[in-house]
């Protein structure tokens, strides 16, 4: 799962090269500078800190990569603009790269704004793929690990989700968020459905989510789409019943109902073929229930045909991460110029972006 930060190289010198690479990391050039006053119940500027501080764990890895620190570090910018402070990196074991950071909010005495607790607000938000740099062998291999429903596995999810119940467990549950992108928006999911199985639900912010699938969505011809989605539906719920006539284990529905209360917000372009998905996700789940098919996508919604398919022949299928009851589904509509673009993080706090949202409730 690629990472928004464009490498851009030159052939006009190492010099020149170094500055424009860190042309897309420093915050007062490509940040969201417009963003001087913070209103928190504005969903706007909500997504744009959340996405502004999962853009520092970028920064935090590639400080630590090329050796820059003090003055010279350029990840600060990302969080302090919105008066947060670094409260821990989160690191992994197997190459110590920095994945992950936790914020906390520490604004001046001179601050009006803020939540309802402003000494108890703290951010916990990964990062996704770096292509360049020491990390990206290991990040490799978690992407493969998300592909094979095996993230949950990983050595660094336990390390992402003790930091996330240590923060609950100290601060309490209220007013913390989760958020990251990509491979960092899978690990951020995961740790979401974790707690909220536990019946915590923490504020979630998704950029880009990895959604593993057929690429139905790119398909022009919405009958046939429709149609794919109708036979695929119909198979899985039908596979899903006959599992449970058979006693084959399988998601229980309590738990995924149970998931229902929880309601991330996914943040997707219909463009990035990692995410898209989940636009025809949602959008099928209504369709059914409008032509009065929603029992059988209730059940379909919950499984996946591979996963099924597994099971029958004896073998155990671990829970696809991108399968989840409800969310706040944010679509950008602004044309991007290449994948990059619609892959990137930076496209999410743009003064310009042209969104369409809806929620959407599992029942």
């Amino acid at each position: 799962m690629a990472t928004g930060n464009d490498i851009v190289t030159t052939s006009e010198g190492q010099e020149e090269q170094n500055i424009l690479i860190s042309g897309r990391e420093i915050f007062d050039l490509c940040g969201p500078v417009h963003l001087t006053a913070i209103d928190w119940e504005n969903v706007v500027h909500r997504r744009s800190v959340a996405a502004s501080l999962v853009q520092g764990v970028y920064i935090l890895e590639r400080d630590k990569q090329e050796k820059r620190q003090g003055s010279q570090a350029l990840a600060p910018p990302w969080w302090k603009h919105f008066q947060f402070e670094l409260y821990r990196v989160l690191v992994d074991d197997v190459d110590s790269c920095i994945f992950g950071a936790i914020y906390k909010f520490a604004p001046s005495k001179s601050y009006s704004g803020g939540f309802k607790d402003k000494n108890q607000q703290f951010v916990i938000a990964f990062r996704g793929t770096l292509t360049k740099g020491d990390a990206f062998t290991r990040d490799l291999q978690l992407d493969v690990h998300i592909i094979r429903n095996g993230l949950h596995r990983t050595s660094r999810f336990e390390t992402a989700i003790q930091a996330v119940r240590h923060v609950v467990a100290t601060f309490g549950r209220s007013n913390i968020w989760l958020t990251g992108h990509s491979l960092g928006a899978a690990m951020a999911m995961l740790a979401g459905k974790t707690m909220a199985k536990t019946g915590v639900f923490l504020d979630t912010f998704l950029f880009n989510p990895p959604f593993l699938s057929a690429p139905i969505e790119r398909i022009k011809d919405k009958k046939v789409k429709h149609g794919i989605r109708f036979a695929t539906s119909v198979i899985t719920a039908g596979l899903a019943f006959a599992a449970k006539q058979k006693n084959v284990n399988t998601q229980s529905g309590d738990t995924f109902a149970a998931l229902s209360a929880w309601t991330p917000c996914l943040y997707v372009n219909p463009s990035d073929p990692i995410c898209a998905e989940y636009i025809g996700y949602f959008e099928h789940r209504e369709r059914m229930n409008t032509i009065g098919a929603g029992v059988i996508e209730n059940v379909a919604t919950q499984h996946s045909i591979g996963g099924l398919f597994l099971n029958f022949m004896g073998k155990e299928c671990d829970e696809p991460l991108h399968l989840i009851p409800s969310a706040n589904l944010t679509v950008n509509l602004t044309p991007p110029a290449d994948f990059k673009e619609a892959h990137g993080i930076h496209q999410w706090w743009k003064p310009d972006l042209r969104v369409e949202s809806k929620k959407h409730q599992f029942t």
